[in-house]
């Protein structure tokens, strides 16, 4: 894994929908509360990571010098990381890369998006190869409709039990986004305002969908020496895993998702995790549909292949559960896709360091976080925890 790398401090927005402010602004507050949380200074930076969903998203080519003053990162060499959904997994696992390579002592990574100054529905159906996929897929929820039906068929899953099981998820989490300061959606819900909102696409329904947010988040990474010489408590990277599979939705199998299934493995095995259920603290799920979530767990090996629903409904993932999912109220409740991931690596870390505020999950000091991405076909993973 080259040199032992820390997460030493983080910064987000409120996300929302933030007319109010402009889109380098936006960026900025990241980056300023970031270097607030640390600190530091711009000067003490040795280079920047920065991402989006792809920059058509809104309008802006080369974001990356678009940011560069609102980044704080004149002078500064930068790497541009963009994956789609997965982008701010990406961006932290290039972030780190940098740092264990021995290239870099201090780095800062930045995802942002302004979701509400473009059409993300036309951009995610519009990306994708167009004489095919593109009229097949009909954007995230058309894909992520078909994943949510293959996977409940081949287990042979009811349908009411898995529609209960999609409903007491987005109960929790938008309950849940309550005690987090940043969150976009705080909506108290029931499971029958769940089921009986408007269809989206078969079975997604509005209250199983993540908002389109505004927002941005920051986090410095550090090398061991530099961490230690800040004397930060600092939250430290114990495994890293990322794979990729076919681009054509239909050529892989994603009921049971090998790219998410070898992300996983690949942190766990450098983290030394042999029961991720029982060894790790808290998890941040990449969980923009409550039917995906379920997948999820399965794939990351928290329970068996089929068993997600009888678990959820049993609160084995909820806050004050056996393994806690997403006390953030995760990409259900706040997705400005670009810093998605990055957030779900900024909560993971704020977790494992005790600074999670009133959504902290006591004691843990062992975190996953993930994101997904591209056409429905790339995984990150990211094991951090509380010792070196």
């Amino acid at each position: 894994m080259g040199r032992p790398v820390a997460i030493i401090g983080v910064g987000q927005t409120k996300h929302g929908r933030r007319t109010e402010i402009s889109y380098p602004d936006l960026v900025r507050e990241a980056v300023v509360r970031v270097f607030e949380d640390t600190r530091l200074t711009p000067a003490d930076i040795d280079g920047v990571v920065s991402g989006t969903m792809p920059s058509m998203m809104e309008g802006i080519a080369l974001t990356h010098f678009y940011f560069a003053d609102a980044m704080q990162a004149a002078g500064k060499p930068i790497l541009k990381t963009e994956t789609c959904g997965s982008t701010g997994i990406s961006i932290a696992h290039t972030a780190y890369y940098w740092i264990a390579s021995g290239m870099a002592d201090l780095i800062l990574a930045v995802g942002h998006e302004k979701m509400n100054e473009g059409n993300s529905q036309a951009t995610m159906t519009t990306v994708v190869e167009p004489f095919y996929q593109r009229y097949f897929i009909a954007g995230a929820p058309g894909v992520f409709s078909m994943q949510s039906q293959m996977w409940a068929a081949r287990y042979g899953i009811p349908e009411e039990k898995i529609r209960d099981a999609a409903a007491y998820i987005s109960v929790a989490h938008h309950d849940d986004a309550f005690d987090n300061p940043y969150a976009h959606v705080k909506l108290r819900v029931t499971m029958d305002d769940v089921k009986n909102s408007r269809l989206i696409t078969y079975p997604v329904r509005l209250l199983d969908v993540c908002p389109n947010s505004d927002g941005a988040c920051a986090v410095i990474f550090a090398s061991a020496e530099m961490a230690r010489k800040l004397g930060r408590k600092a939250a430290w990277v114990k495994g890293v895993g990322y794979r990729g599979e076919e681009y054509f939705f239909g050529d892989s199998d994603k009921g049971v998702w090998q790219s998410a299934v070898q992300a996983a493995k690949q942190a766990y095995d450098q983290a030394g995790i042999r029961d991720p259920r029982k060894e790790l603290d808290v998890a941040e799920v990449y969980n923009p549909f409550t039917f995906q979530e379920m997948l999820f767990y399965e794939c990351f090996g928290f329970c068996g292949l089929g068993e997600a629903p009888d678990l959820v409904l049993k609160g084995v993932f909820a806050r004050n559960g056996e393994l806690p999912c997403d006390p953030s109220g995760g990409t259900l409740c706040t997705n400005p896709i670009g810093a998605t991931g990055l957030i779900r690596t900024a909560e993971a870390a704020l977790q494992v360091t005790g600074r999670a505020g009133d959504h902290q999950i006591p004691g843990a000091k062992l975190a996953l976080c993930h994101a997904m991405g591209g056409v429905d076909q790339f995984n990150g993973v990211m094991i951090l925890g509380a010792e070196p």
